[in-house]
């Protein structure tokens, strides 16, 4: 009996030692660095499965499926982020000083162009409104005269001086009718609409003076604006090139600085369109007011010519006539009667 003990004793000793000998020894960490800290020891283990007990009849991991190590189940590092800041100041005029030169130019110009219509716009609204309020006092006072004379002395008012585009127009028809006074009225009234359509037609030139600039620097403004946006775009896709990033960071200043000429070009443009539209309409307006007033004068002209013909006294045509043949008979031979 006791035999029989010992010899299954020693059978399961041996069971044991071999079923020892089958498990791979753990080979022993060889840096620092792979040994687990004493603190991670007490961390729930990182592979996603326990490990299986050689008992179970389930092999331990082998060289071809190798055990999940802890970098394995580490996430992958991020790329490296590249980042460019933005200028700091983005106001126009930070963006005017970092511009390009040439983009600077073109701002520089549709700066000028700008200030050059406010100015117009000032200067030539003033004379405007003068003109046109002096032509119409003087065309209601010239409407209620009643010859020539009269009206011109109406239109100098207290100074005694005929001033203005309606005082031009009276001072030539006044002094047309002294020149012409041993001649016929038909070629005094021809010869003062003359002079008259010349006066109108110089007045308008000279109150037009200026607004072709207007016209120009609405039609061209809008073009030499996109002519910087476009320089200063293509000076963004260089420094893209350079850069070797499509960052918006890279590219947002250039195209800021070119979006900021095409603004100034607009500013330039749009109240010089507005401005000369409105001029070329007030112009028309005040040369209607002078053309009202050359009608005028040429009425009281008529008027004066008919007055001064009826006074002069016209020869009878049979007295003339009966002169005429008395002389005749007087003159002619006697000749005989057969």
């Amino acid at each position: 009996m006791m035999r029989a003990f010992r010899l299954a004793l020693v059978a399961v000793s041996l069971s044991v030692v071999v079923a020892q000998a089958q498990v791979p020894a753990q080979p022993a960490p060889s840096t620092p660095a792979d040994a687990a800290p004493p603190a991670a020891q007490t961390q729930p283990p990182t592979d996603p499965l326990p490990r299986a007990l050689p008992q179970l009849g389930i092999n331990p991991p082998s060289s071809a499926h190798p055990p999940l190590t802890t970098t394995e189940m580490a996430p992958p590092a991020s790329a490296p982020v590249v980042t460019a800041t933005l200028p700091h100041d983005l106001s126009p005029w930070g963006m005017f000083m970092a511009a390009d030169i040439v983009v600077k130019g073109v701002m520089l110009g549709l700066a000028f162009a700008s200030l050059a219509t406010w100015t117009i716009w000032l200067a030539k609204a003033m004379e405007l409104a003068t003109a046109k309020r002096s032509a119409g006092r003087a065309l209601r006072r010239i409407e209620s005269a009643e010859n020539l004379s009269e009206a011109a002395g109406a239109a100098a008012g207290k100074s005694g001086k005929l001033r203005g585009a309606v005082g031009l127009l009276l001072s030539a028809a006044l002094s047309e009718t002294r020149r012409s006074a041993d001649l016929g009225e038909d070629g005094i009234k021809e010869r003062v609409a003359i002079a008259l359509s010349r006066i109108e037609s110089r007045a308008g030139r000279s109150m037009a003076r200026g607004t072709g600039l207007l016209a120009t620097i609405g039609s061209t403004a809008p073009f030499v604006g996109l002519f910087g946006t476009v320089w200063g775009i293509m000076n963004s896709f260089i420094g893209i090139s350079q850069a070797k990033t499509t960052n918006l960071a890279v590219v947002a200043p250039g195209i800021a600085e070119a979006l900021l000429a095409t603004a100034i070009g607009l500013v330039a443009a749009i109240p010089a369109v507005i401005i000369y539209n409105v001029f070329a309409r007030a112009i028309t307006g005040y040369r209607a007011t002078l053309s009202d007033a050359s009608g005028e004068i040429l009425r009281h002209l008529s008027r004066d010519l008919e007055r001064r013909q009826r006074t002069v006294a016209p020869t009878p045509r049979s007295t003339a006539s009966s002169s005429a043949s008395a002389a005749a008979m007087a003159s002619a031979p006697l000749v005989p009667a057969e």
